[in-house]
């Protein structure tokens, strides 16, 4: 900004550069930091899937198989730590968390999402919404994930009606149903429920495609995410543990990441 007054000296080159850079926020440098690894973790995993499966996306989806998917390997965190073993948490049955998500309005304001969040889930839960909103005031989730894309707009329409979201206790919310989890005003997890994230990957079917347009797949989809998780206030960086996760092995969330990154808190 310029005022009034003697001119400053004008700077070399050099020193306007160093006072540039070092002007820029630390949030900036992460942020380009991340984007920029975003890219790279897309490319690899665009690249390895779609060498594998040759198949183009029908849906933008989450397929945990089992949905009880085994924990990734955590060497920093003592197995025998009683605060983390998540799959210790999960009451639900497998064959019950397998069914299409189940959407129902239980005492106190709570609406249950219960089961896989299947291509369509969206537009349920927005006409049940647009029947029953007005009693609502808290998502819970019970979910091992499912469809992206209808994961995405739940939460938005999650957080558009100032809901807010649950993992309650026993509860699993896995794969895709984070993203549902960070849609809300508020965002509660009982220390006795397991929240865990993993790479995204396609559904089978669909026509071949080249490497090129699987990069571009990858990466259009990663960064939708990123984007939608600074919308909602949540740090972008926790899902470079999903990014780094196979898709047949959950990375469970300790409380610490997930206040870190504003995922959630404590209940």
């Amino acid at each position: 900004m310029s005022t009034l007054g003697t001119p400053a000296p004008r700077k070399s080159t050099g020193r306007a550069v160093i006072d540039r850079l070092a002007s820029i926020e630390d949030g900036m440098i992460l942020k380009t930091v991340f984007f920029a690894m975003l890219a790279g973790a897309a490319w690899v995993l665009a690249s390895d899937y779609f060498e594998l499966n040759a198949i183009r996306p029908a849906d933008l989806a989450v397929t945990p198989g089992d949905p009880l998917l085994p924990a990734v390997d955590r060497p920093e965190i003592d197995p025998d730590n009683p605060a983390y073993r998540p799959l210790e948490h999960i009451t639900t049955p497998p064959e019950q968390l397998a069914e299409p998500l189940s959407i129902e309005l239980v005492d106190g304001g709570v609406l249950m999402l219960s089961g896989t969040i299947v291509p369509g889930a969206a537009t349920r839960f927005a006409d049940e919404i647009g029947r029953r909103g007005d009693y609502v005031e808290t998502v819970a989730l019970n979910s091992p994930g499912g469809s992206v894309e209808d994961a995405l707009v739940i939460g938005r329409l999650i957080r558009e009606n100032g809901f807010d979201t649950a993992v309650g206790d026993g509860a699993l919310c896995g794969s895709s149903c984070p993203l549902v989890l960070a849609g809300g005003v508020e965002r509660i997890v009982s220390d006795n429920a397991a929240v865990g994230v993993h790479q995204i990957y396609a559904g089978a079917g669909g026509d071949q495609i080249g490497s090129a347009q699987a990069m571009s797949d990858a990466q259009s989809v990663t960064a939708r995410i990123a984007r939608y998780l600074e919308e909602m206030d949540i740090d972008p960086l926790v899902w470079i543990n999903a990014m780094e996760t196979p898709p047949d092995r959950l990375y469970f969330l300790t409380m610490e990441e997930m206040e870190q990154t504003r995922l959630a808190a404590l209940s």
